[in-house]
Protein backbone atom coordinates (compact mmCIF):
# COMPACT_ATOMS: atom_id res chain seq x y z
CA UNK A 1 0.00 0.00 0.00
CA UNK A 2 2.71 2.56 1.13
CA UNK A 3 6.24 2.19 0.69
CA UNK A 4 7.61 5.25 2.21
CA UNK A 5 6.03 7.56 4.56
CA UNK A 6 6.77 11.41 5.62
CA UNK A 7 5.77 12.90 8.87
CA UNK A 8 6.00 16.37 9.71
CA UNK A 9 6.79 17.06 13.38
CA UNK A 10 7.33 19.61 16.06
CA UNK A 11 7.69 20.04 19.75
CA UNK A 12 4.18 20.25 19.72
CA UNK A 13 1.56 17.45 21.89
CA UNK A 14 -0.01 17.70 17.81
CA UNK A 15 3.05 16.61 16.08
CA UNK A 16 3.99 14.25 18.34
CA UNK A 17 0.41 12.63 17.63
CA UNK A 18 1.34 12.96 14.47
CA UNK A 19 4.25 10.58 14.68
CA UNK A 20 2.48 7.87 16.80
CA UNK A 21 0.39 7.74 14.23
CA UNK A 22 2.23 7.81 11.30
CA UNK A 23 4.65 5.08 12.74
CA UNK A 24 1.46 2.68 13.59
CA UNK A 25 0.52 3.05 9.95
CA UNK A 26 4.53 2.35 8.64
CA UNK A 27 4.12 -0.61 10.81
CA UNK A 28 0.78 -2.03 9.14
CA UNK A 29 1.63 -1.38 5.62
CA UNK A 30 5.73 -2.02 5.86
CA UNK A 31 6.35 1.51 4.71
CA UNK A 32 9.75 3.37 5.63
CA UNK A 33 8.96 6.03 7.85
CA UNK A 34 10.55 9.19 7.83
CA UNK A 35 10.20 12.02 10.36
CA UNK A 36 10.74 15.51 9.45
CA UNK A 37 10.99 18.82 11.43
CA UNK A 38 12.00 21.82 9.34
CA UNK A 39 12.62 25.28 10.25
CA UNK A 40 12.33 28.69 8.93
CA UNK A 41 15.47 30.36 10.25
CA UNK A 42 14.05 34.27 9.55
CA UNK A 43 10.82 33.47 11.74
CA UNK A 44 11.39 29.98 13.23
CA UNK A 45 13.04 31.17 16.47
CA UNK A 46 9.72 33.79 17.20
CA UNK A 47 7.52 30.87 16.22
CA UNK A 48 8.85 28.44 18.41
CA UNK A 49 7.37 29.44 21.60
CA UNK A 50 4.27 29.61 20.53
CA UNK A 51 3.86 27.58 17.46
CA UNK A 52 6.10 24.67 18.76
CA UNK A 53 9.19 24.74 15.72
CA UNK A 54 12.51 23.78 16.69
CA UNK A 55 14.57 26.78 16.94
CA UNK A 56 17.70 26.98 15.28
CA UNK A 57 19.98 26.64 17.44
CA UNK A 58 17.77 24.70 19.68
CA UNK A 59 17.02 20.84 20.05
CA UNK A 60 16.67 19.39 16.60
CA UNK A 61 18.50 16.07 16.65
CA UNK A 62 16.87 15.22 20.50
CA UNK A 63 13.63 16.36 19.40
CA UNK A 64 14.02 14.22 16.09
CA UNK A 65 15.96 11.43 18.78
CA UNK A 66 12.66 11.43 21.03
CA UNK A 67 10.75 11.19 17.97
CA UNK A 68 12.32 8.37 16.78
CA UNK A 69 11.61 6.37 20.30
CA UNK A 70 7.77 5.87 18.78
CA UNK A 71 9.22 4.03 15.96
CA UNK A 72 11.44 1.91 18.17
CA UNK A 73 9.28 0.86 20.40
CA UNK A 74 7.14 -0.69 17.18
CA UNK A 75 10.10 -1.89 15.69
CA UNK A 76 9.54 0.56 12.95
CA UNK A 77 13.02 1.50 10.85
CA UNK A 78 12.89 5.17 10.05
CA UNK A 79 15.03 8.23 8.85
CA UNK A 80 15.32 11.59 10.55
CA UNK A 81 15.54 14.50 8.81
CA UNK A 82 16.34 18.60 9.81
CA UNK A 83 15.60 20.64 6.81
CA UNK A 84 15.44 24.33 6.85
CA UNK A 85 12.71 26.36 5.08
CA UNK A 86 9.08 26.43 5.70
CA UNK A 87 7.78 23.66 7.38
CA UNK A 88 4.99 22.83 4.55
CA UNK A 89 8.00 23.35 1.59
CA UNK A 90 10.46 21.08 3.62
CA UNK A 91 7.68 18.47 3.97
CA UNK A 92 7.11 18.95 0.22
CA UNK A 93 10.41 18.88 -1.17
CA UNK A 94 11.74 15.86 1.02
CA UNK A 95 8.50 13.69 0.48
CA UNK A 96 9.26 14.35 -3.47
CA UNK A 97 13.01 13.68 -3.30
CA UNK A 98 11.95 10.65 -1.80
CA UNK A 99 9.60 9.66 -4.47
CA UNK A 100 7.29 8.91 -1.14
CA UNK A 101 3.37 8.17 -1.41
CA UNK A 102 2.14 9.67 1.96
CA UNK A 103 2.91 12.61 3.74
CA UNK A 104 1.29 12.51 7.32
CA UNK A 105 0.52 15.59 9.21
CA UNK A 106 -1.75 17.03 12.02
CA UNK A 107 -4.30 18.97 12.02
CA UNK A 108 -3.21 21.90 13.74
CA UNK A 109 -3.97 25.19 12.10
CA UNK A 110 -6.91 24.13 10.24
CA UNK A 111 -9.35 26.16 12.33
CA UNK A 112 -9.81 29.69 12.85
CA UNK A 113 -7.70 32.65 11.41
CA UNK A 114 -4.42 30.69 10.84
CA UNK A 115 -7.08 27.98 7.98
CA UNK A 116 -7.72 31.51 5.99
CA UNK A 117 -3.81 32.50 6.25
CA UNK A 118 -2.54 29.36 5.40
CA UNK A 119 -1.37 26.41 7.60
CA UNK A 120 1.01 23.83 7.37
CA UNK A 121 -1.36 21.04 6.70
CA UNK A 122 -3.47 23.15 4.12
CA UNK A 123 -0.31 23.67 1.74
CA UNK A 124 0.87 20.07 2.14
CA UNK A 125 -2.59 19.12 1.12
CA UNK A 126 -2.62 21.77 -1.75
CA UNK A 127 1.13 21.33 -2.90
CA UNK A 128 2.01 17.64 -2.36
CA UNK A 129 2.78 15.24 -5.32
CA UNK A 130 1.75 11.89 -3.40
CA UNK A 131 -1.30 11.46 -0.91
CA UNK A 132 -1.60 13.20 2.38
CA UNK A 133 -3.27 12.11 5.69
CA UNK A 134 -4.47 14.79 7.68
CA UNK A 135 -5.09 13.47 11.07
CA UNK A 136 -6.90 14.56 13.83
CA UNK A 137 -4.72 15.47 16.41
CA UNK A 138 -6.46 18.20 18.06
CA UNK A 139 -9.49 16.22 19.27
CA UNK A 140 -12.39 19.27 20.66
CA UNK A 141 -9.20 21.36 21.42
Amino acid sequence: MFTQIVVGADSSDTAREAVRKATELAKATGAQLHILTALNIETGPSRAHGGGYVEHDGPAKPLLDDLRSYADELGVACTLHHESGEPAEALIRVAADLGADLIVVGNRGMKGVRRVLGSVPNSVAHGAHCSVLILDTMGDA
